[in-house]
């Protein structure tokens, strides 16, 4: 009897390994909801699951829920099965020793260049038959990836250049949220957060001009890591403003997204901000920083400007902009939190100081003058120059600058990446585009005023002793998208936020409870340019000590059904 015992369990594993149909579908489910990096792996290591059945379970789901949700806008399904395929064969390899991503099914944003792929950066105009931007080689971060193992199964959905807090494209429709399909989950990272909370994936890219990575994230229950700029290469993602524009990992927990972080840093020439970076940020691998405790004696300030709601307007106003543009631009940027985002703020406050952090909240602490001398760190002039960059390296053979373009397709670019009328995303006409490298006014525009706002930022930390500021990752909750917000559709939920890109210093936004109706809710923490290891300790405390991640409840049918049809042109 002993021997038939001892000969079942044995047996088991390879029982296991062989089932299939139902039962192994379950099991799957079971094992594979919610996994992590580290948990995944080691399902590797005891041969529970190949890589190709784990992408083709992540495959599945997106197959299953997309219709719905509409949050990747093409399955890489052929390429990522070949893929696992190649990674199952070289498993068994002597000495053979897995990258921090192996086998890890991972989606990317679609402003991110897949040598091969449309970039349709949300935009029906770069899928024009015939005229299509197919990038001629991947981005510096996908590069990095794939070489960590990581395998692509999707591109995400995203708004037109990344310009809106909301997720509808004239490439794919929109994107819902993932807790409620009829809300919001932010933007312009909208479809990377509702694949990576939806277990699409299991992370992800966010880009990030304005919030992007941050306010989506906190829709969703996610976390978002916003590098300090230069740390990570945005060389590849189709900018909508290069001087603002950032990548990171978006992920379920604050591990993941450390290891992800890991391997997108490093120096890349196609990017010249990211020179020396190594140098000044504090080291990898970012696993390093995962401390318990880490919470405790830290000192955090709120940001009075933040809730009082005078945020600094995007992208800037110029110099030569009269008084009443002024006055206008700082009256639009205007968006005190609502009373519900307030209520749920001051929660997760009190769940830092129960961690050992101080948190001061202070109406002199980054006063409202903070942001309106932040307002003067204008972008305007130079955006042409960025999507002329972007184009030149990785736009397709038919045209390399936005004046190809129009060449080739007959239309011209927007003015939003091309300056024009209503430069950017900015309501001020016809701002005069530049070179950065050789115009005479860009100290005065641009360099100057962001060099003093930054100075104001490194003050304040060192007046209080502060560690970082924490504040609410968007100013209010997902708007329900089936009806009006204040008389008009919605394009938020909107943040407070933009001032971390003027700057260039990192943040990172974190899970932190649920409003009354089951929607998430997000805090963000900043700090000091190259702390990122830090961010990630004080969130890794904070998540050990909240527990606040909580996965969606899908449905597969009945809701919408004409939500997610794109636009007509």
């Amino acid at each position: 009897m002993r021997s038939f015992l001892l000969l079942l369990v044995i047996a088991l594993p390879a029982i296991a390994k062989s089932s299939s149909g139902p039962s192994l579908r379950a099991q799957m489910d079971r094992d594979l909801m919610e996994v992590t990096v580290d948990r995944l792996h080691q399902l590797y290591r005891e041969h529970r699951y190949t890589v190709t059945q784990v992408v083709q379970w992540h495959l599945d789901r997106i197959a299953r829920y997309n219709g719905i949700y509409r949050a990747v806008q093409t399955a890489n399904t052929a390429a990522a099965l070949t893929e696992a395929a190649r990674e199952d064969a070289e498993s068994k390899q002597p000495g053979f020793k897995p990258g921090l991503l192996w086998g890890v099914p991972i989606v990317t944003k679609a402003n991110t260049s897949i040598k091969g792929l449309v970039t349709t950066d949300g935009y029906r105009g770069y899928m024009i038959p015939g005229h299509e931007l197919v990038a001629p080689r991947d981005a510096t971060i996908v590069t990095k990836l794939q070489a960590a193992g990581a395998i692509i199964i999707g591109v995400t959905n995203m708004p037109d250049f990344a310009a809106s807090d909301t997720n509808r494209s004239t490439a794919f429709g929109r994107t819902g949220n993932a807790y409620d399909v009829r809300f919001s989950p932010g933007g312009s990272s909208g479809g990377t957060v509702t694949s990576v909370t939806s277990n699409f994936a299991v992370l992800g890219n966010g880009t990030d001009t304005g919030n992007s990575i941050r306010m989506p994230v906190a829709t969703s229950n996610l976390v978002g890591i916003f590098p300090t700029r230069g740390l990570v290469s945005i060389a590849g993602i189709a900018p909508l403003d290069w001087q603002l524009d950032n990548t990171g990992p978006i992920a379920r927990d604050v591990a993941d997204a450390a290891i992800a972080l890991t391997v997108m840093v490093g120096a890349d020439p196609l990017d010249p901000v990211t020179t020396d970076s190594q140098a000044k940020a504090q080291p990898g691998p970012y696993t390093q920083y995962l401390k318990p405790g880490a919470l405790n004696g830290k000192r955090f300030a709120v940001p009075a400007f933040i809730l009082d709601g005078d945020s600094p307007a995007f992208q800037g106003v110029c110099p030569n902009a009269t008084p009443d543009q002024l006055a206008q631009s700082q009256k639009d940027s205007f968006l005190p939190p609502k009373p519900e985002t307030r209520a749920m703020f001051m929660k997760a406050v009190e769940e830092l100081r129960a961690a050992g952090a101080t948190v001061l909240v202070d109406p002199n602490i980054l006063p409202d003058s903070f942001a309106d001398e932040a307002t003067h760190i204008c972008t305007l002039p130079y955006i042409r120059e960025g999507t002329n960059k972007f184009l030149t390296l990785f736009g397709p053979a038919q045209y390399h600058s936005a004046d190809e373009y129009e060449k080739s397709t007959g239309k011209p670019l927007p003015a939003t990446i091309i300056g024009g009328g209503q430069t950017g995303m900015s309501s001020l006409p016809n701002i005069q585009q530049a070179t950065l490298e050789s115009d005479s006014d860009a100290e005065a525009t641009l360099l100057g005023p962001r060099r003093r706002v930054l100075e104001m930022y490194e003050k304040e930390l060192d007046r209080l002793h502060l560690d970082g500021f924490v504040y609410p990752a968007a100013q209010m909750p997902p708007p329900d998208e089936t009806m009006p917000q204040d008389g008009q559709l919605s394009g938020g939920p909107h943040s407070a936020t933009g001032w971390v890109n003027m700057l260039g210093v990192p943040a990172i936004s974190i899970p932190a409870g649920f409003y009354d109706t089951g929607l998430p809710f997000g805090i963000e923490i900043s700090t000091r340019k190259w702390h990122d290891g830090d961010l990630i300790s004080w969130a890794y405390d904070y998540e050990l000590k909240t527990h606040h991640r909580r996965p969606p409840v899908l449905v597969d049918r009945g809701l919408l059904p004409h939500a997610a049809r794109p636009p007509e042109p």
